[in-house]
């Protein structure tokens, strides 16, 4: 059996879905393993690493493909890349199955088999496996760190002989793992934070990490199945602009991590809240990528308001702490593999079809979009 992995097509993207660690673990297994020459630079990953791992350093991807049984990526290779991996083959990684402008076409053509690990039940097993988690952590954490360096304002509260400097004020939007890793961070860091979220079930984790829950009473759940933020009716909504726009106007820092899965993000800080803010104010939109929460958020840019206020709107967070996003991305994979695609005792491919974390999130099989939730 052999696992492959290639330099990301993206150029945004700077981590890599194979470490010298699980290049270990796989030999270890008894699972060959080839990669090509660069791949993990971007995360601070030499070739001379992975070769002392175990793994053989190839000069292109097409050389590190062949004869894969298995390919790992971070993001879906684009349709070059794809050319190069072998028919029939499995491809793993994060494909952003629920966007409608996503394309299985390519791996179709090579009747690939892809298992897109953002659709992983989200169950006690999988929490070794859980892509999302991992990076969505790692998310929250750099939000944090890049409104701290874009604000004039420092965090904690200083005490001086010319006088005291008070705290910052830092809201974060959505306190799901991003969320509630942002709040810790910025508790940290000294902030006095406040908490927003449709759901009230959370209220009490944001409480325990310090932070004050901005609360709107809620006549329905609020929260899906698969612990998910539900979309909300128009009355809610109302009731929720007119909450945050009391808070978002006395706040230094906004974290803003809202997303609903399949839609666009919710629109939750309007012009006319960012006109509201102080001149120094950072919002950080981590749902840049979907739309945004900020009516202003550009994706991939930094916009300066008239009035001073400054949105951040990177679309791959994790990907700018590349050198611990990963390893724990890579472990995410590598536990997916071992247990439910590899066979200990004669060290073959073998995949658990029956397993609903592999029914979960197989995408396209023999040429066809086969996951239930993907029918287009």
């Amino acid at each position: 059996m052999k696992i492959a992995a290639a330099k990301e097509s993206s150029a945004l993207e700077a981590r890599v879905a194979l470490v010298p660690d699980t290049v270990k673990k796989f030999v270890a297994a008894g699972i060959s393993v080839s990669i090509e020459a660069g791949a993990g630079l971007k995360a601070g990953i030499a070739d001379a690493a992975y070769e002392l791992a175990g793994a053989a350093i190839a000069k292109t991807a097409a050389e590190a493909y062949k004869g894969a049984d298995i390919v790992l990526c971070v993001d879906t290779p684009d349709e070059a890349g794809i050319a190069n991996i072998p028919e029939g083959s499995i491809l793993i990684g994060m494909m952003n199955p629920l966007d409608p402008k996503t394309s299985f076409v390519a791996l179709n053509k090579r009747s690939i088999h892809a298992y897109a690990m953002e659709l992983l039940p989200r169950i006690s097993r999988a929490q070794s496996m859980d892509v999302l988690s991992s990076q969505s952590n790692l998310a929250g954490y750099r939000a944090v760190i890049e409104a701290v360096s874009a604000t004039t304002k420092t965090i904690p509260m200083m005490m001086t002989a010319a006088g005291t400097i008070p705290p910052a004020k830092a809201l974060v939007l959505g306190a799901g793992v991003a969320g509630l890793q942002a709040i810790a961070t910025a508790k940290r860091l000294g902030a006095v934070v406040s908490a927003f979220d449709v759901r009230a079930v959370v209220k009490e984790q944001v409480m325990s990490l310090g932070a004050k829950f901005v609360e709107v009473e809620a006549s329905a759940d609020a929260e899906t199945s698969g612990g998910y933020a539900k979309e909300m009716d128009d009355d809610y909504k109302r009731r929720q602009a007119e909450a945050l726009a009391a808070v978002i106007k006395t706040q230094d820092i906004i974290i803003s991590t809202a997303l609903i899965p399949g839609k666009p993000a919710p629109e939750l800080i309007t012009s006319d809240m960012v006109k509201s803010m102080k001149a120094g104010s950072v919002i950080v939109d981590l749902a840049a990528a979907n739309g945004g929460n900020c009516k202003l958020t550009k994706a991939d840019d930094v916009v300066v308001t008239d009035n001073g206020v400054t949105i951040i709107g990177y679309t791959n967070m994790p990907s700018r702490a590349a050198s611990d996003a990963s390893p724990l991305y890579a472990r995410n994979l590598q536990t997916f593999v071992l247990t439910l695609m590899f066979d200990k005792e004669t060290k073959t491919l073998k995949v658990m079809s029956d397993d609903e974390l592999i029914k979960g999130t197989l995408v396209t099989k023999g040429g066809a979009v086969v996951h239930p939730a993907l029918a287009r």
